[in-house]
């Protein structure tokens, strides 16, 4: 990494920095401010931890002759870098990501046995909600 203060390389990854000043302000007491030099290292710090999981996840995977990391490469990954602790929701967190996965698929809309024209008007009803769901976002 260079400390020139220069813009990323191709292959350093970035974080959203307003979603990790969100986490930051949300865990402080609310009669603490945190510097936005502060903030930044941290976001700096986090970027760099990520890297180290991510590589040592990336060797994990190399040595069982795979070609894709998998949660448990990361696993092993926190084990061999002493951060067993995190470990518990990690599992959590993929859990649940799995069970999402899983409801997501469920309610993909059955399809078999459409005519071209139904499928034409699913997809158009599809896309209005999708843009419903957005435009109530902003």
């Amino acid at each position: 990494m260079s400390d020139s203060g220069g813009p990323a390389g191709d292959d350093d990854i970035g974080l959203p920095k307003a979603t990790v000043f969100k986490l930051i302000q949300e865990m402080l007491p609310e009669d603490i401010a945190c510097a936005k030099e502060a903030k930044d290292i941290i976001v700096e710090c986090c970027v760099e931890w990520v890297k180290l999981i991510s590589t040592q996840s990336n060797t994990v995977c190399d040595e069982s002759s795979k070609k894709t990391i998998s949660p448990e490469h990361v696993i092993e990954a926190l084990k061999q870098l002493g951060f067993e602790d995190f470990i518990p929701e990690v599992e959590e967190s993929n859990k649940d990501f799995k069970q999402s996965q899983k409801e997501r698929t469920r309610s993909q809309p059955d399809t078999n046995g459409m005519t071209q024209e139904e499928l034409l008007a699913l997809q158009e009803r599809l896309f209005a909600s999708s843009q419903a769901r957005f435009e109530a976002g902003q």
